[in-house]
């Protein structure tokens, strides 16, 4: 009854979504975002009054420690000037993996600012660790086979795949992946925020076991991560073992 609380919360927080809203689109990891977002708070909290664009110097130089430039970075985020935006956007063209994750979330914030700026309109931003494209977040989709030790067939993994790209095309959804393992299937996709997931990947499930009751009816949907496979065998056999002690129930009736 929370899940499905919370669920429905969700889904009214993004119906009521204004226009005017940003979704960051690369990957990120969240712990990654939420380290990026606690050190911002203090720089802005700390070190108003510092003008970075003195700074943008140093955060080419190989020298420069790395923690200096994450909060160069987060300054010229901050900064509502378009030479902050194009230094970051020139950083971000030349960044290395230890640091291109903050130079990703620097460039959205001030492009934000300018954007609120320009357009006298504030802006929302919304992230989540699968990123998205345009007005549409990525979703990682777990289809569980009820034959936990096969794969499915050829025809099974066909039928999958279609009725999973038909079922999106409706909510203008979009299909990127789909990969097939023993005991579930995995997929990629792309829907509008305001879309009904839970609907959407019903209806697939639905739609595929008409030929042969293949799927699990309980799926696993996140926006948070793609998980190895061994997270997905902890997730599903955590859901049996929470069904356990009604089926002794029924047993002992």
């Amino acid at each position: 009854m929370k899940d499905e609380e919370f669920y429905n919360d969700i889904q009214k927080l993004f119906e009521d979504l204004p226009g005017n809203f940003n979704i960051l689109e690369e990957q990120i990891d969240l712990e990654v975002q939420m380290k990026y977002f606690e050190i911002s708070r203090k720089v802005r909290e700390d070190q108003a009054e510092i003008n970075y664009l003195e700074f943008a110097d140093e955060l080419f130089m190989p020298e420069t420690d790395l923690d200096q430039k994450k909060e160069i970075l987060i300054g010229l985020a901050g900064t509502d000037d378009v030479k902050a935006y194009r230094i970051l956007e020139k950083f971000l063209e030349q960044a290395g993996s230890e640091i291109r994750s903050w130079a990703v979330l620097a460039v959205q914030e001030n492009r934000m600012l300018l954007q609120t700026s320009l357009l006298d309109e504030q802006q929302f931003f919304i992230s989540t660790g699968l990123g998205g494209k345009g007005k549409k977040l990525r979703y990682y989709l777990v289809f569980i086979n009820r034959n936990r030790n096969e794969l499915l067939t050829k025809t099974q993994q066909k039928l999958v795949k279609d009725e999973l790209i038909f079922g999106l095309k409706p909510v203008d959804g979009e299909f990127e992946s789909i990969d097939f393992s023993e005991g579930f299937c995995t997929s990629l996709v792309l829907l509008p925020v305001t879309a009904d997931i839970k609907k959407v990947f019903s209806n697939v499930v639905e739609e595929c076991n008409q030929y042969g009751d293949f799927l699990e009816e309980d799926m696993i949907i996140t926006n948070v991560k793609v998980l190895s496979r061994n997270e997905i065998l902890d997730i599903v056999n955590k859901q049996n073992n929470l069904e356990l002690p009604d089926e002794l129930e029924e047993e002992d009736n």
